[in-house]
């Protein structure tokens, strides 16, 4: 099965690609591999949540949110080779805007992480780093970015 059937069978649609909030694009591809910036978790064009991580947004409704920055990492992906060009996934950052003393990072990126397991399967198990830091653009709770290999 494609990836694209996969997404289809999941009832999971990719957003239109996030708008840069600077100078930088969505996604670039250098030899086999394609490397995403940063992404939100954007909804429509507007930031999802505000806040940080472990005070005004929960661990819970954190790692909901990667799951969205991941879905906008994977659009950027879409839009410069096409979701059927992955082969792997290779490796995934997350940055989680923590409050003191907050120590969940891992576990809020796994809404990222599990969701390229939910559509890559074997194919998406990748090396990670989950970071906390003290502030994220925009006051975004979370931002994620990819690395993933393709055909």
């Amino acid at each position: 099965m494609s990836w694209s059937g996969r997404l289809a069978e999941l009832e999971i649609e990719l957003p239109g690609v996030a708008a840069p909030v600077a100078a930088y694009v969505p996604a670039v591809r250098s030899g086999s591999q394609v490397f995403t910036s940063g992404q939100l978790p954007f909804v429509s064009g507007s930031l999802a949540a505000t806040g940080k991580v472990g005070g005004e947004v929960s661990p819970e409704e954190a790692k909901r949110h990667a799951r969205t920055a991941m879905l906008n990492a994977l659009a950027a992906v879409h839009d410069l080779v096409g979701i059927d060009a992955v082969r792997r996934v290779v490796k995934v950052t997350g940055y989680v805007a923590s409050s003191d003393g907050f120590t969940g990072q891992p576990a809020v990126i796994n809404g990222a992480s599990e969701l390229l397991g939910e559509i890559f399967g074997d194919a998406g198990t990748h090396a990670r780093a989950a970071v906390g830091v003290a502030e994220l653009p925009l006051g975004a709770p979370v931002e994620v970015d990819l690395i993933v290999e393709v055909a």
